[in-house]
């Protein structure tokens, strides 16, 4: 089941855009290495999923997997081979608004080598590039 608020103000959102650096979130708390973006974007609820199935099926219980973003902006969109006009579309799916230097995922109760391995399966699912980082 994909992440999504339990409710919300307004259905549906303003594109906006994504300007500079992440100034919170973008440290390592919960765990000992994290998965941080290097670049801003937009990152699904189904993918977020996709990342935490990749991460459980490769810790296999030995680890903790903390997520660290939520999608909280709904993305429209109107059918296809809709003519012009006739307002904005409905909710299609959520997403987490990612500026660079967010950390998405961490992991503690595991090697660095584990962690690595782990973090590159999760990177193939990310839309945005990432890098693994420590903490400090």
């Amino acid at each position: 089941m994909a992440l999504m608020p339990k409710r919300v103000k307004h259905r549906k959102s303003q594109r906006g855009r994504i300007r500079g650096n992440a100034t919170r979130g973008n440290t390592v708390v919960f765990g000992d290495f994290g998965l941080q973006s290097m670049e801003g974007g937009w990152i699904s609820a189904a993918t977020i999923e996709a990342g935490r199935i990749a991460a459980q099926q490769y810790i296999r219980g030995e680890g903790k997997l903390y997520i660290r973003i939520f999608p909280h902006k709904s993305i429209t969109s109107i059918p296809l081979e809709t003519r012009m006009g006739k307002g904005k579309g409905e909710p299609d799916y959520w997403a987490a608004t990612v500026r660079p230097g967010t950390i998405l995922y961490e992991l503690s109760g595991v090697t660095e080598e584990q962690a690595k391995v782990c973090f590159a399966r999760l990177a193939h699912k990310m839309p945005v590039r990432v890098r693994m980082v420590k903490r400090k």
